[in-house]
């Protein structure tokens, strides 16, 4: 039996098939290697866009406030359980108080946006004396104003050496908006402490400790800074001048 030969293959099929693939035509038919070094070779021949120069950042302006606090108001910008609060008083961004004053108490409040000067205020170590004006349930004795200069026992801790003496110009100050509570034929006199520490509702504590509550208190200064001048609810404005000034003429306690 006679095989009769076979056709030539048809080009476009077996030729194509049969045909051998070079690097050049693998990279046109979508080698991914091939691909990502010609993305890389465009990138690096790219021109890069001209930055422009930096401007430095402008620090901002530092802001010192003294602020009467008045009664029943939070010393913080967040009202909390509908009480009052410094929003309410003072439109000033970006400021925040030097320590606290609790929401019973009234007077001098500091408030900045001074890193270093709310330190030197507030912090532990390096705290500026503060005076207060407190009234007080029943006349204390001699002995008693020496426990309260010498310290007493607060928790199981006794308190560091304080001013403390009888104020008697407290009696002409106005009353406060919400009367205080007072009973019959005890009086109410008013005493002046200067502490130099500021632990939790140290004041009412130590007025306590040697048997005489106190009714009202108010911080009449902290450091050089004073209440001279400001009405309830008020504040003003310092300079950074004016603060330097102050400072520097008043004795700090070392750092510790």
């Amino acid at each position: 039996m006679i095989r009769k030969p076979r056709k030539p293959a048809k080009p476009g099929k077996d030729a194509r098939r049969n045909s051998k693939v070079t690097p050049r035509n693998a990279g046109d038919k979508g080698d991914p290697e091939s691909k990502v070094k010609e993305r890389r070779s465009f990138a690096q021949k790219r021109p890069k866009p001209q930055k422009g120069p930096v401007r430095p950042e402008v620090p901002p302006r530092l802001r010192y406030l003294l602020f009467h606090k008045p009664y029943a108001v939070l010393s913080q910008f967040t009202p909390e359980g509908g009480k009052a609060c410094l929003k309410d008083f003072i439109n000033v961004p970006g400021i925040y108080a030097c320590g606290r004053l609790d929401w019973d108490s009234e007077g001098l409040l500091l408030l900045t946006n001074d890193g270093d000067f709310n330190h030197s205020v507030a912090a532990p170590g390096s705290k500026l004396p503060k005076t207060y004006w407190v009234q007080v349930e029943g006349t204390p004795d001699a002995a008693a104003l020496e426990s309260l200069r010498k310290g007493v026992l607060i928790e199981g801790r006794a308190t560091l050496p304080a001013r403390a003496e009888r104020f008697p110009a407290g009696d002409a100050l106005l009353p406060r908006s919400v009367p205080i509570r007072e009973r019959k034929n005890i009086p109410a006199p008013w005493l002046r402490l200067t502490l130099i520490e500021g632990r939790n509702r140290q004041v009412r504590k130590m007025t306590a400790a040697v048997g005489h509550p106190t009714l009202r208190l108010i911080r009449h200064s902290i450091g050089p800074f004073t209440l001279e001048g400001l009405e309830p609810g008020r504040w003003r404005e310092l300079s950074a001048e004016e603060i330097r000034s102050k400072m520097s003429t008043f004795p700090l306690r070392p750092r510790t």
